[in-house]
């Protein structure tokens, strides 16, 4: 019994040669998206191979990678800002809540190391309890009152210690601001009537250099008036007493009229004269 042999003709021939021609291309296509990735502005790119971090950290633009087999985690490297809230206490035991913002970004050539270390959740791991443990440390070196009077020098100290618990993990401290101190209503209160007390206090300060001025016064002018009695008294002579009584003698001749009182028991103002 002979074989036939049937010859495949038509449009099922031509479909078979458009799909050989048709897979590669998609083939190509997909290899060639997943060939080529983009590194936004502000970020790094972190290679991780079938897993493993690799060194090389790519920077922004347009790179290769191996299809299926590495994957590219982005990481920003602009400046990040951290609000965190801290109870602590101070050194004279007032339990002090402060509020902090925090500016902060990653070392751009160190993104990988992060990565692999502590992950992309870096500022619930690192630095949120950072901010904390600073801010507790710093504190409790100084009273209540002291934290305000010495704000910028609290700050400068957190911004230290800080720093050096960022840099561990390749994170870069930028800028930090104490935004609030909180006390309890009984450290509020006391503070309240203390500022009461030093007005009250400088108040009755000046009223008794007041006090002291106008009574100096008092007595310089006293003693001014006494010096010039004691000079005038110097100064009047017997000659001064006679030279008084010659002038009101003469200024008495002047006035008169030339008639004698037509009464008698007047005053006549011609006494005393020197023969």
């Amino acid at each position: 019994m002979g074989e036939k042999v049937v010859k495949m003709s038509g449009p099922n021939m031509s479909m078979g040669k458009i799909l050989k021609f048709v897979i590669p291309v998609i083939i190509l296509v997909i290899l060639a998206f997943e060939s080529l990735t983009v590194v936004q502005a502000g970020h790094r790119g972190i290679i991780v191979q079938l897993g493993a971090v690799k060194p090389t950290v790519l920077g922004e633009g347009m790179h290769f990678k191996i299809p299926f087999i590495q994957d590219i985690v982005q990481v920003e490297v602009r400046v990040q800002k951290a609000e965190s809230s801290a109870s602590a206490a101070s050194k004279d035991l007032q339990v002090v809540t402060t509020n902090m913002a925090v500016n902060f970004h990653m070392d751009p050539s160190s993104v990988n190391k992060l990565y692999q270390t502590v992950g992309m959740d870096y500022k619930g791991r690192i630095v949120d309890p950072a901010i904390g443990e600073s801010l507790k440390a710093v504190v409790a070196r100084y009273t209540a009152e002291q934290l305000i009077s010495k704000r910028s020098e609290v700050s400068l100290q957190v911004k230290e210690l800080l720093s050096k618990k960022l840099s561990t993990y390749n994170m870069m401290l930028d800028e930090i601001n104490i935004t609030e101190f909180k006390f309890s209503d009984e450290f509020n209160r006391a503070i309240e009537q203390k500022q009461i007390a030093e007005q009250q206090a400088l108040k009755s300060k000046l009223d008794l250099e007041r006090i002291k001025i106008e009574k100096e016064q008092t007595i310089t002018k006293a003693q001014a008036t006494a010096e010039s009695l004691r000079l005038q008294r110097e100064n009047v002579t017997p000659e001064l007493v006679r030279m008084r009584e010659v002038e009101v003698q003469q200024q008495a001749i002047e006035k008169w009229d030339g008639k004698l009182p037509s009464t008698t028991g007047g005053a006549i103002p011609f006494l005393n004269i020197q023969k």
